[in-house]
């Protein structure tokens, strides 16, 4: 047992790059291009993995996961990896969608009676807003396809998101209350458009957390780590990191405008030290590179890992075809503001953004490759038909402060050679 776990907590390439058709040579431009980034300032440091045909062909590391203490990156630093949670919160309700537990068609109100009495802005001001019903229900795919209405605190668009900070949500989930009063929060609250009728990236994830607990009747933690974590070997991951872990997390740093440096966001870096009041579905977890790295290769597997399935191949189909009306695009259908910096040729399935139109997005990609990413400008995304699976974890907030994610994707198409 103690074996199996140094093996999982341990990344390394596994083959050579040419025997699964790509360049070992054209791979090393990912280093020279990102050491420069922390080289001059603009990150503290990185990790990165590539794999093709489930087989690592890039694994590296550079700089400080504590710039302070001179401490330095290293393969088991744990990472604020945000919104890579929602991934994970998303397959957990796939999984009770499978066992007959919840419909992706039930009202939201199901699980949470105070949904049932939310109404839609429609003009005015965060302090004397119009609003009106809600014409058809909140139901379960809209919590999973961000077309429920809700909205983030840090969307500055309108008199919703303003109304989202006044109560408290300046950066989703507060440090007060449980999941089951946040909701209730969320639910006074009105509505960015009625439901379905558009995309917003939103708390939606963080309620579709609150489904899952009363659906299983287990907390989100407690369901993750029963259902989805420990099962997986992804003993790094959770909502907080213990004492004896701290040590291996990663400093929280922020972008200095005035010279494209960073600056310590010493406020926000202990929230995960102790367990948090509510569990964010959408934005809570801590992980470490060889754990990220497990789910996705779950997902890349059509549901299982070494034998433990979490999801069936259809599950994973599912999830990851285009849920937007008309396969519209999120830049179509939606308001493009949140993680992802360009959204034309991109629809969004279930929890994962997903690419319809490879040349819209104007990077080199395959139709049908999904990922996500993370506040603190971590990401992933796997393409299915090139097989590659790649991740970057890092901790500068926000995430639209540099192109890492297109930059990657073209260095790491780039070295493909057959």
């Amino acid at each position: 047992m103690v074996e199996r776990e140094i093996l999982m907590s341990e990344l390394q390439v596994t083959i050579d790059p040419k025997e699964v058709g790509m360049s070992a040579e054209r791979l090393t431009n990912i280093d020279k291009h990102f050491k420069q980034y922390v080289d001059d300032g603009r990150l503290p440091g990185y990790a990165c993995t590539v794999a093709r045909y489930g087989q690592l062909v890039h694994v590296s590391k550079y700089g400080m996961r504590d710039i302070e203490a001179g401490l330095p990156i290293e393969l088991d630093t744990m990472y604020r990896i945000y919104s890579m949670t929602k991934p994970i919160t998303s397959i957990a309700c796939m999984m009770l969608v499978e066992e007959g537990k919840l419909q992706l068609t039930d009202e939201v109100s199901a699980f949470i009676p105070a949904f049932a009495d939310t109404r839609v802005f429609t003009g005015g001001s965060a302090f004397k807003p119009v609003t009106e019903p809600i014409a058809k229900p909140m139901r379960v795919w809209h919590l999973l396809t961000h077309t429920a209405g809700l909205t983030y605190s840090f969307n500055y668009y309108e008199a919703v998101d303003d109304m989202y900070r006044r109560a408290g949500f300046d950066f989703g989930v507060p440090q007060t209350g449980n999941l089951e009063e946040m909701c209730n929060r969320y639910a006074a609250l009105p509505l960015v458009f009625q439901p379905g009728t558009s995309w917003n990236y939103s708390v939606a994830t963080d309620v579709l957390g609150r489904v899952v607990e009363v659906a299983s009747g287990m907390s989100l933690d407690q369901f993750l780590q029963t259902r989805i974590l420990k099962p997986l070997g992804m003993n790094d991951t959770g909502f907080d990191v213990p004492a004896a872990k701290a040590s291996r997390l990663a400093a929280l740093y922020n972008h200095n405008a005035k010279d494209n440096t960073t600056i310590r966001l010493t406020g926000m870096e202990d929230n995960v030290l102790k367990p948090p009041a509510a569990f964010s579905g959408g934005g809570g977890l801590v992980s470490t590179a060889s754990d990220y790295w497990r789910f996705l290769q779950m997902l890349e597997n059509g549901g299982e890992l070494d034998g433990v399935r979490i999801v069936s191949p259809t599950t994973i189909d599912l999830m990851t075809t285009n849920h937007l009306p008309d396969n519209q695009d999120v830049s179509q259908f939606g308001r493009t503001l949140g993680e992802e910096v360009f959204y034309d040729g991109l629809g969004f399935g279930l929890g994962f953004a997903v690419v319809i139109d490879q040349a819209r997005t104007r990077v080199a990609c395959s139709n049908g490759t999904y990922s996500w990413g993370g506040m603190a400008s971590t990401a992933f995304w796997i393409d299915p038909v090139e097989e590659i699976t790649a991740t970057f974890y890092t901790q500068l907030i926000p995430s639209t402060t540099y192109p890492i994610r297109p930059f990657l994707r073209s260095m790491v198409y780039g070295a493909i050679t057959e």
